[in-house]
């Protein structure tokens, strides 16, 4: 387990019992949550059981693994299964008829797509947000400064694939401050991308903070004001064709409980 993790179950540990109180009012009261929006509380009021199956971002895997650690010990007898993705691979093994419970993507243009083919069982909901950093070799040995320091003869940079939210948000920046960078490969997920870089297959990589911080001392953090302008909003919604709808309506509601927003904070990404 991630250190990450680690920190998301301390935090989760300190703030079980807050989390648990909240997850109880969504499944008693559907009113506040379609007032504000959410429209994911359900009027059952049993206890969830059974498996839930989650899609996620890849760039959540640390933080969502440890709110589903909590999960099923909130819910004995429950077992949270995930799948962590790129969200536009994702997204289209959903529409494709994929089993699933909740989908929680890295974007709000790949849950569109999602929402577009009426998969959702109620409005996707943002629950966290992210920002892009510069992942390098340890110790920063090409001295890589800036966005433009990317573009330096003989670095070797891997990038998301353009159709991957971080690589959408890549581009985006790239974009708007007028630099051409053409990246040895370009990646179908955050996670593949930064593993070029901690293999040592690539010099730098652009990827979320939260990755890098997932890392440690694999990769070094590289900030650069251009990523202000390209964050991506992280929505979240429990899907029409659930096999689990009290179940999947209730991890909703512990990744929007105050636990699982102070668990996504500490794992570096910001607050929606």
């Amino acid at each position: 387990m991630t250190r990450t993790a680690r920190r998301a179950r301390r935090t989760l540990r300190l703030t079980g019992a807050g989390a648990a109180a909240l997850l109880v009012l969504s499944a008693c009261s559907s009113s506040d949550d379609t007032s504000s929006g959410a429209g994911s509380a359900t009027s059952d009021p049993a206890q969830p059981s059974g498996t839930v199956t989650v899609f996620a971002a890849a760039s959540l895997q640390e933080s969502f693994t440890a709110l589903g650690e909590e999960f099923e010990r909130t819910y004995p007898g429950t077992k949270v299964v995930f799948n962590f993705g790129g969200s536009d691979t994702l997204a289209a093994s959903i529409t494709g008829g994929a089993p699933a419970d909740v989908f929680a993507a890295a974007s709000t243009k790949t849950m569109a797509v999602v929402t577009g083919a009426g998969d959702n069982a109620s409005a996707p909901v943002t629950f966290a947000r992210n920002q892009l950093e510069i992942a390098t070799l340890p110790g920063n040995p090409d001295e890589v400064a800036s966005l433009k320091d990317l573009t330096k003869s003989g670095l070797k940079v891997v990038l998301c694939d353009k159709a991957v939210p971080c690589g959408a948000a890549a581009r985006k920046a790239l974009d708007a401050s007028g630099l051409d960078l053409t990246p040895v490969s370009y990646e179908q997920d955050v996670k593949s991308a930064l593993t070029k870089v901690e293999l040592k297959e690539a010099d730098a990589a652009v990827v979320y903070r939260t990755d890098v911080r997932a890392a440690g001392d694999k990769v070094e953090g590289v900030d650069f004001p251009e990523s202000a302008d390209a964050v991506n909003d992280y929505p979240i919604v429990p899907l029409k064709d659930s096999r689990n709808a009290a179940a999947a309506q209730a991890f909703v509601a512990l990744v929007r409980s105050a636990g699982g927003q102070e668990a996504l904070t500490e794992a570096g990404f910001l607050k929606p």
